[in-house]
């Protein structure tokens, strides 16, 4: 089956993988519909959410990225320029798409901080691993242990509200959610 845990020396002998498949930024209303529309044909997508980080004690900023992946294809939707539209909580809602991750609990929070909604068919990946015994619980250990590979986390405290996001802060955002999916379908499988 799966090992329990991993070390940080085991999970740098691993390959670095990321997500290759199409991403695409969300910055508008237009891109918000064909996004969701896309999406909502979908019945398994991984999901991840980043804030900026806070570096002064008691201030906490509003989550900046909603990420949504299928296998191909990764959606970034800017939450600090497109709000919580009523389209995209139609996939949040929705108990017919599961949307895999790890440690869900606070993202969800901090996007109904943004608009209310009921989430619907959201599968906390720590809670599912623990039927096969395992210990480690972050995402680049689960990776490391049910994958075989290790993600970077290098892009984990950088500015997401920036006016422009980094290459490698698309390729980082997008990896996360697609690991969570490709962790749920290994899983799955066993």
């Amino acid at each position: 089956m799966f090992r329990e845990s991993i070390t940080k020396e085991e999970l740098k002998e691993l390959p670095l993988k990321q997500f290759e498949g199409h991403i695409t930024l969300v910055e508008n209303n237009s891109q918000v519909h064909e996004a969701v529309n896309y999406l909502l044909a979908n019945k398994t997508i991984g999901f991840d959410t980043e804030t900026r980080p806070s570096f002064k004690k008691g201030q906490v900023n509003r989550v900046a990225l909603l990420q949504l992946s299928t296998h191909d294809r990764a959606f970034l939707f800017r939450l600090n320029k497109v709000g919580l539209p009523d389209e995209l909580k139609k996939v949040l809602q929705s108990k017919d798409i599961l949307k895999l991750g790890v440690a869900i609990r606070d993202d969800i929070k901090a996007l109904q901080h943004l608009g209310n909604f009921t989430p619907g068919g959201f599968v906390e990946l720590q809670n599912e691993v623990k039927d096969f015994g395992i210990q480690n619980f972050s995402l680049k250990k689960l990776a490391g242990i049910i994958l075989g590979i290790r993600i970077s986390k290098a892009q984990q405290l950088s500015n997401w509200e920036a006016d422009l996001l980094t290459e490698a802060q698309l390729i980082y955002a997008a990896t996360d959610a697609w690991a969570a999916l490709k962790i749920y379908e290994e899983l799955s499988s066993n």
